[in-house]
């Protein structure tokens, strides 16, 4: 999907227990504004469903698993898994997404370059889908 990457982050291994950090302008492309997480999901529900006007996101798995669901416009769809917590997924502004298929303790860290702003989100997909081809 364009602009979605997967990105491996450092990871320090160490016998008392490992060590991972994510620093922006470093291993993620914008500068940290807000920080929240996603925690006691329960069973069959899905996070997200919507996507941003401006706002760019950086997601980690820090315990646990779930998938990040893309899709595109024209309806194409593209899963990431997240499973462990030395990677995250960039997820570019004007990228619809939702997050399902949460394990048992998932928890979900996001990074984000925006402070909260309710007006930044696109919740409806057929104003998505119109947002897109006016590009």
């Amino acid at each position: 999907m364009k602009g979605v990457k997967k990105i491996e982050l450092p990871k320090i291994e160490d016998p008392r227990g490992n060590l991972t950090f994510f620093e922006d302008q470093n291993q993620i492309s914008f500068k940290i504004e807000r920080v929240f997480w996603t925690y006691d999901v329960p069973g069959g529900e899905k996070r997200g469903g919507h996507a941003y006007h401006k706002q760019n996101e950086f997601i980690v798995a820090l315990s646990g698993s779930f998938d990040v669901v893309i899709t595109e416009p024209n309806g194409n769809t593209e899963t990431y898994n997240l499973n462990r917590s030395y990677y995250g997924l960039y997820v570019p502004a004007q990228t619809w997404r939702h997050l399902d298929n949460f394990s048992t303790n998932a928890l979900s860290l996001h990074a984000s370059d925006m402070l909260f702003d309710e007006a930044d989100y696109v919740r409806d997909f057929e104003e998505y889908e119109e947002l897109i081809d006016e590009k």
